[in-house]
């Protein structure tokens, strides 16, 4: 099942028997020979929710040998504040989120900067995050007082892919997507199209269509003239064996001509009478 998020009663039940008593040094907590998880706090946006992501996450859960991992996602008004507007809602987000393998906890609305006041109430051990700065309205690092403490964790980014990477493919291929949308039944006045531009684009799929259409046309027609040749190949073979078969030298019809052509012979050429003592009589004895 999806992870919780922090006010229902599995999270609370997980949090309440944490013995937050006791304090993981970064040693301890990798040995994997404390009394409890390592309770490890990860957050971030996670608009249009991609490996990177996943990645991020698997890395903070395995940081220690035992860790309940608990994700902050910031809401929609504090993330457009800060970052700019989203493509998913916070609903859609936070979601995304729990449903992700790794995560043990989702706390929606999480801040932007992290105090103990959170940090206690949550029981939180350590928190990961990759060491790129994030600046506070004040300018500095967001994650500065907890690198200082030594309770930060940093985690790997993965090359090659963002939200804004996936954002960037969208907007370089609009009209592609805008095409691709209006094809599967969406309204011009869905995608926020102009009628002009839903006429050009729907000309364009109706050309893509007669190009796909003409290319499998020539295909087939490639297809059928292969199995013909092929087929008039097998026929021709099939014939020449026939033929070969019938008037070859050991052919039906040379058996038939030679066996014909030896009674011809004797019936033109009958032997001889024979003597009255047995032998044939020549042409010698017949003039005597």
């Amino acid at each position: 099942k999806p992870a919780p998020f922090d006010d229902e009663a599995d999270a609370i039940y997980e949090r309440d028997h944490c013995d937050y008593t006791y304090k993981f040094t970064l040693k301890a907590a990798k040995s994997g020979k404390g009394p409890r998880k390592v309770r490890v706090y990860a957050d971030g946006i996670y608009d249009l929710f991609h490996q990177g992501h996943a990645r991020q996450l698997m890395q903070a859960k395995n940081l220690f040998p035992h860790v309940y991992l608990i994700v902050g996602v910031c809401s929609d008004k504090l993330t457009h504040s800060k970052k700019g507007k989203t493509v998913m809602t916070g609903d859609e987000r936070y979601e995304a989120v729990r449903h992700c393998r790794y995560v043990d906890e989702v706390v929606r609305k999480a801040p932007w900067e992290l105090d103990d006041c959170f940090l206690n109430h949550h029981k939180i051990d350590f928190v990961a995050h990759d060491e790129i700065p994030y600046m506070s309205d004040s300018g500095d690092d967001v994650y500065a007082a907890l690198k200082a403490r030594g309770i930060f964790v940093a985690t790997q980014r993965t090359e090659g892919i963002s939200t804004s990477d996936l954002v960037a493919r969208i907007v370089r291929d609009y009209d592609i997507y805008v095409r691709r949308n209006l094809a599967r039944g969406y309204s011009a006045k869905e995608l926020n199209v102009s009628f002009l531009n839903e006429k050009k684009f729907r000309f364009q799929n109706k050309m893509e269509e007669l190009k796909d259409k003409s290319k499998r046309v020539m295909e087939n027609i490639g297809e059928k003239r292969s199995d013909m040749l092929q087929k008039w190949e097998e026929k021709s073979r099939d014939f020449i064996d026939a033929f070969l078969l019938l008037f070859g030298r050991d052919g039906r019809l040379s058996h038939i001509w030679s066996e014909s052509k030896g009674k011809l012979m004797q019936a033109f050429s009958p032997p001889a009478s024979p003597r009255r003592d047995g032998s044939p009589t020549n042409s010698e004895d017949r003039a005597r």
